[in-house]
């Protein structure tokens, strides 16, 4: 069981139509693939479907879209900072969070993990020196880049409310460049989905750019996806606004 989302130029866009998916599937679905042209790209359209997002969420007492997707990549960090700096800046800046705000930032499991001596290490930069040692010596291997966001020993015994995001592979295409693929063990498409593929499209294009290659698609596989409801919004408001987005988006 699976439901594909014919490819999308942009993330906005991604986001509506796969929300008007779930959306004609009594909002629930099985391994939604939805698959981002330019993971960069944001033209007015684009925007006004962000804004509305991000005023609903707003208002119904939500993370904004801009904060969903810092979880996944701080673009603020990265461009006041730059690489390997903003690393630093984000981790001392995560360690002084209270343990109840710390959960569902992604970006520090990318970026700090135990090795077996105790000490730590950043894969998401492991990662980066991999693809660009390969570029450098002429060698372009496929699929040998991938990053695992859950961890049995933090998530393993979690039933309800752990993290979503599991895996991220990137690939290494001769023509379209760098692709990502985002595996989600559940995706909230209201709460969550908009925020989180732009957050995956920074990443993305902070990967391609620091590695040195092109930036290619972005790819989500939400193996469970909800079109979320409940005790701040009903199902009747969350269908308004898909309707409005794709109002937004019609010939355009």
């Amino acid at each position: 069981m699976y439901c594909g989302i014919p490819t999308q130029r942009s993330c906005a866009r991604a986001w509506a139509a796969a929300a008007s998916a779930i959306n004609q599937t009594r909002g629930e679905g099985y391994n939604v693939v939805i698959d981002v042209e330019d993971p960069r790209n944001h033209d007015d359209c684009d925007n006004a479907v962000i804004t509305l997002v991000d005023r609903f969420l707003k208002t119904h007492d939500e993370s904004p879209v801009v904060t969903v997707a810092n979880t996944i990549f701080p673009q603020s960090l990265y461009v006041k900072y730059g690489a390997p700096d903003f690393f630093v800046v984000y981790l001392r800046d995560f360690d002084r969070l209270t343990e109840t705000k710390r959960w569902g930032r992604y970006f520090e499991r990318m970026t700090r993990h135990q090795k077996a001596d105790g000490g730590t290490y950043n894969p998401l930069q492991d990662l980066i020196d991999k693809i660009r040692r390969q570029e450098n010596a002429g060698v372009r291997y496929t699929s040998a880049y991938e990053l695992a966001v859950y961890d049995p020993l933090l998530d393993g015994r979690s039933l309800y409310g752990g993290q979503c995001l599991s895996f991220l592979s990137f690939k290494l295409h001769p023509e379209h460049g760098l692709m990502l693929t985002a595996m989600y063990r559940n995706h909230t498409y209201i709460r969550r989905c908009l925020g989180n593929l732009i957050g995956l499209g920074r990443l993305h294009a902070f990967v391609a750019k620091e590695a040195g290659v092109k930036l290619g698609s972005l790819t989500s596989v939400s193996t469970h996806a909800k079109l979320d409801s409940g005790d701040r919004w009903g199902i009747t408001e969350a269908r308004k606004l898909i309707g409005q987005a794709l109002e937004l988006l019609d010939d355009k």
